[in-house]
């Protein structure tokens, strides 16, 4: 999984994951002058760095007192998951935009690539609170997306963000569920098993070491992450003061699209949706008009056009499930898998990435290559799964 990092600047990203809140700006001015390495020697060894103030200093060096090295790298392995860091190949450079407050870390449940599946992701939020007409727009819109290849993105809470994920899991499209949480914390514990599903058929994203609590912070700070993850937001449903318009501010700070949706007049909940609209949103009211703003250039709503990825970035497993599957005809993971010569479950975590990418699409209990097949041929980057 690993590109550029060393052992040694992982085992510090995993410790300084449980030490430094999500989004703290000083902190991550130093990582990037020091490298997390040095960043943690320092704390183990209270030598404070000048730029921190020394009351800030003791906090941290509280929390560094209680973390041992490599324990939640170990337990997190044990759960199926992983620490993606800057510099690695599945790293989703758009992360970077974040600048200083950009996650340390990041810890991953899931088979899927996150730097491919979001490559071509939309993000969807609103009301937890929503009404019928909301859970309505924000499945409808999530299945259609994911149907076209777009990964859905949102925030695993009551709501919009459960009705985005279950919308696209319904189409068997990926989605990223992004927590305020460590992800053995099933928050809300309501949506357990919708969290579970995620992470069979999508990823489970977080900032925060196993066993983390949410809280009202990390709540806001994980919304920065939503953002910048995606090539643009949709608030589904909002009230004029929802934390979803927290994640479209962050959208628009970062030059992502930020689209809403229109609802009632008379609804409190459709009143954040129209001051966006007012104010710096497109108004949307279907996946076409979001993929219109959100794809490539001249990309249309019908979804005709080709994949935005070249065949040749595409890692060893993902090709051989490429080459497995008939030019004219859909067929089932298992038989993909035979012709891929891997299990079921690797081959659909390589499928999910690839209609991610635009290279397929799932038709019923089928997967089936979409065409037009447009390919340009660019330098072969590695996959954190090649080989898998």
């Amino acid at each position: 999984m690993s590109g550029t990092v060393t052992d040694g600047e992982r085992l510090a990203r995993s410790a300084l994951t449980r030490v430094i809140e999500p989004g703290d700006q000083l902190l991550g001015e130093q990582l990037a002058r020091l490298g997390a390495a040095e960043v943690w020697r320092a704390l183990e060894r209270d030598e404070r760095l000048p730029e921190v103030p020394p009351p800030r200093w003791a906090g941290l060096r509280l929390r560094a007192e209680r973390v041992v090295p490599g324990r939640d790298l170990e337990e997190s392995a044990g759960c199926g998951g992983r620490l993606v860091c800057p510099g690695d190949h599945e790293w989703p450079g758009q992360l970077d935009d974040l600048g200083a407050a950009r996650p340390v870390g990041l810890w991953v449940r899931g088979a899927c690539s996150l730097r491919f599946v979001a490559l071509r992701s939309v993000s969807l939020v609103g009301a937890r609170a929503c009404t019928d007409y909301g859970t309505h727009m924000a499945g409808e819109l999530a299945a259609t997306l994911a149907e076209r290849g777009w990964t859905v993105v949102s925030g695993g809470a009551y709501g919009v963000d459960g009705a985005a994920h279950r919308g696209a899991l319904a189409v068997g499209g990926p989605t990223v569920a992004v927590l305020a949480c460590g992800l053995d914390v099933a928050y809300p514990a309501g949506h357990r098993q919708l969290l579970e599903r995620v992470a069979e058929g999508g990823l489970l994203v977080s900032e925060l070491p196993p066993g983390e609590r949410p809280t009202r912070g990390r709540f806001v700070q994980r919304n920065r992450v939503i953002a910048a993850l995606s090539r643009g937001t949709v608030v589904v449903e909002a009230a004029l003061r929802s934390g979803s318009l927290i994640t479209a501010r962050r959208a628009a700070r970062l030059g992502r699209h930020l689209m809403a949706v229109p609802g009632p007049v008379t609804s409190g909940l459709s009143a954040g949706t129209h001051r966006l609209i007012r104010q710096e949103a497109t108004l949307v009211g279907s996946a076409g008009e979001v993929i219109e703003l959100v794809g490539a250039m001249g990309e249309v709503a019908d979804g005709e056009r080709g994949p935005a990825v070249p065949r040749d970035l595409l890692g060893e497993a993902a090709g051989q499930v490429l080459d497995a599957l008939p030019v004219a005809r859909a067929v089932t993971v298992p038989e993909i898998a035979r012709g891929a010569c891997m299990s079921s479950e690797a081959a659909l975590a390589r499928l999910l990435e690839l209609g991610s990418l635009g290279f397929v699409e799932h038709v019923g209990d089928r997967w089936q290559l979409r065409r037009p097949a447009v390919r340009h041929a660019l330098p072969a980057a590695p996959h954190p799964e090649a080989g898998a």
